[in-house]
């Protein structure tokens, strides 16, 4: 196949040709905050996050970089005995601090030996001049990349999820950080409230025509402590059966750019915080009967992709 054993360009498969060798993320917590829960944009957050912004997987926040770096390392090595390594903010919006504080902590992350990436997860509506200026200066440092939360084109989903902006906002950022060679990744949700496959399936057209470099792919996942468990216990909230999923995915990498790397598939979710749907918990049977379906029906990632 043109990307090794998938029927899709993968994340792992990009990275290994790129820096000749495996690499994968640490995922960290600078201690930012998110405008969207400190009164700026709302309080609440967007609907389906959990209380770590999306860093529930991340270092320990009480914990400097350095720290954190070390801690997830360790357990990574346990798996993969060699490698490179990724700095990657994740949690919350890790370009919604003073200009001071961003630089210290990504410099103190990418100065980490084996670090041969810094991926940066934020919002489209945090990124002042000052900030595109400082992801320039990393850049020409180490390869960089920024993450937006889009989930879906659909605007008024959006305002369901109190996403926080519109789709216009999250177009002027993609336009500014190509504009300075930054590549852009963006995460969809599948299963959102009131969307169904063709809802789905826009979303997937519209990133799939941006200037975008890479696309996560995840499944909703209702989490406890979330504002999303309203609508769920009133029954605005279904969710969707593993084969639907599945189904689902696979259309959408059949009309994903061949170019467009595919850095996720299916989310993870903490198990002692996860609602549903519990299926969800078996991520290598996902991943594993994905590849399976795309190769029986011998179908690939930008097979019906059209501008």
């Amino acid at each position: 196949m043109q990307w090794g054993d998938k029927a899709y360009y993968s994340l792992n498969y990009y990275l290994r040709k790129k820096f000749g060798c495996k690499v994968f993320k640490i995922s960290l917590d600078g201690g930012f905050s998110c405008p969207n829960r400190d009164g700026s944009i709302s309080i609440n957050g967007c609907a389906f996050c959990s209380k770590r912004g999306a860093g529930d997987f991340a270092g320990d926040r009480e914990k400097s970089i350095t720290e954190q770096f070390e801690d997830i390392k360790q357990m990574m090595n346990k798996k993969w005995k060699c490698g490179k390594y990724i700095a990657y903010f994740q949690a919350y919006t890790n370009t919604y601090a003073p200009i001071k504080v961003l630089r210290e902590k990504y410099e103190e992350a990418i100065n980490q030996r084996g670090v041969v990436a810094l991926a940066i997860a934020t919002r489209p509506d945090c990124l002042g001049y000052e900030v595109l200026d400082l992801l320039q200066e990393f850049n020409k440092k180490i390869y960089t990349w920024v993450e937006f939360g889009l989930q879906t084109s659909n605007d008024c989903t959006a305002e369901i999820i109190n996403r926080g902006y519109k789709l216009k906002t999250f177009e002027k950022a993609v336009n500014a950080l190509r504009e300075i060679g930054i590549d852009v990744v963006t995460h969809i949700i599948m299963g959102l409230p009131g969307e169904n496959k063709v809802d789905m399936m826009n979303t997937i057209k519209y990133i799939s025509n941006q200037d975008i470099q890479g696309v996560k792919l995840h499944l909703l996942h209702l989490m406890k402590y979330t504002p999303l468990v309203d609508l769920y216990n009133k029954g605005q909230l279904k969710f969707m059966t593993q084969d639907e999923y599945i189904d689902i995915v696979c259309s959408a990498l059949c009309i994903i750019p061949p170019n467009m790397v595919i850095h996720r598939l299916t989310g993870d979710s903490p198990r002692n915080l996860l609602i549903g749907p519990k299926w969800s918990l078996k991520k290598w049977e996902i991943l594993n009967e994905i590849d399976r379906t795309m190769r029986d029906k011998k179908i690939y990632q930008g097979i019906y992709f059209s501008k």
